[in-house]
């Protein structure tokens, strides 16, 4: 694929699962929640030029960070998220402000990474970046599918949830 496909597979995934974790949504721990990322995952790996010849050691390095702030965002994300169960046992999940925040430095450290790059002239296609969000999404989903599973089937608010911080007791005369 040209890297013109692969930059709109990347923002049309990257959209459609951002939007779609900000809204209330049933979680399904049966559904094989590593088939995306595994796939966006190959098709970065299958992309020729993945690193730069003339720079190798950087690239490998750019590379290497990248997933790390890939894997990073999206355990920040997982754990920023909010699961409830409904009184008929159903749990449900939505991201938070602070699953905001994790997106915001993610991208933030994503873009200093080009940056870096860019300055002595390391090629950096956008199979990288696949393969940064194929890391995202597979340890999100991942650590979210252990939450529910592990779940006591109590609330379990999320850092930075405002909906479940306690409230202060009322004194009884």
């Amino acid at each position: 694929m040209s890297g013109l496909v692969n930059a709109l597979l990347i923002v049309a995934v990257a959209a459609v699962v951002i939007v779609r974790q900000f809204r209330a949504g049933r979680v399904d721990t049966d559904r094989r929640w590593w088939l995306l990322p595994g796939i966006l995952a190959v098709v970065g790996l299958r992309e020729p030029g993945l690193l730069d010849a003339r720079h190798p050691t950087a690239s490998v390095a750019i590379l290497t960070a990248e997933v790390l702030v890939g894997l990073a965002t999206g355990a920040g994300w997982a754990w920023t998220t909010r699961i409830w169960v409904e009184a008929d046992g159903a749990v449900w999940s939505k991201s938070t402000r602070a699953s905001v925040a994790v997106w915001v430095i993610g991208i933030g450290l994503r873009v200093a990474l080009f940056a870096y790059g860019a300055g002595p002239g390391v090629h950096q296609g956008s199979s990288a970046l696949l393969i940064a969000l194929a890391a995202t999404l597979l340890v999100r989903s991942g650590i979210l599918t252990w939450r529910v599973r592990t779940l006591d089937r109590a609330p379990a608010p999320a850092y930075g949830d405002a909906a479940h911080r306690p409230s202060r007791k009322e004194r009884v005369r």
